[in-house]
């Protein structure tokens, strides 16, 4: 399961609404793909639409779609968000990650 911070099912479902989306019917589609500073980076966007083979969660009022492979690196991730002067935007705690980069956005198992 992901979970979702208060301070991010905010700013998701402020973003959701900002580009078109309803937050009690579409999702926050969260992926890992390889690439980044670390290996793999989290790739975060809205969907409307789920697969047959998507694992879905709902956590705090918001609807997650991880695919199969995705869901492997992200069991027990918390998606939490950091706003002000010094923030970094949306930050994923992740439990499996054995090494992160400095912003955040990457990770290596």
């Amino acid at each position: 399961m992901i979970k979702v911070s208060e301070n991010a099912r905010k700013k998701v479902i402020e973003l959701m609404t900002d580009d078109g989306f309803d937050a009690t019917k579409d999702y926050v589609r969260v992926g890992v793909k390889s690439g980044g500073c670390s290996g793999l980076s989290y790739d975060l966007k809205f969907d409307h639409t789920i697969d047959e083979t998507d694992k879905v969660f709902e956590d705090n009022n918001v609807k997650i779609a991880v695919d199969k492979k995705s869901f492997l690196y992200l069991i027990g991730t918390t998606l939490e968000y950091s706003g002000g002067l010094n923030g970094k935007g949306f930050v994923f705690n992740n439990p499996n990650a054995q090494r992160t980069c400095g912003c955040g956005e990457s990770f290596s198992l």
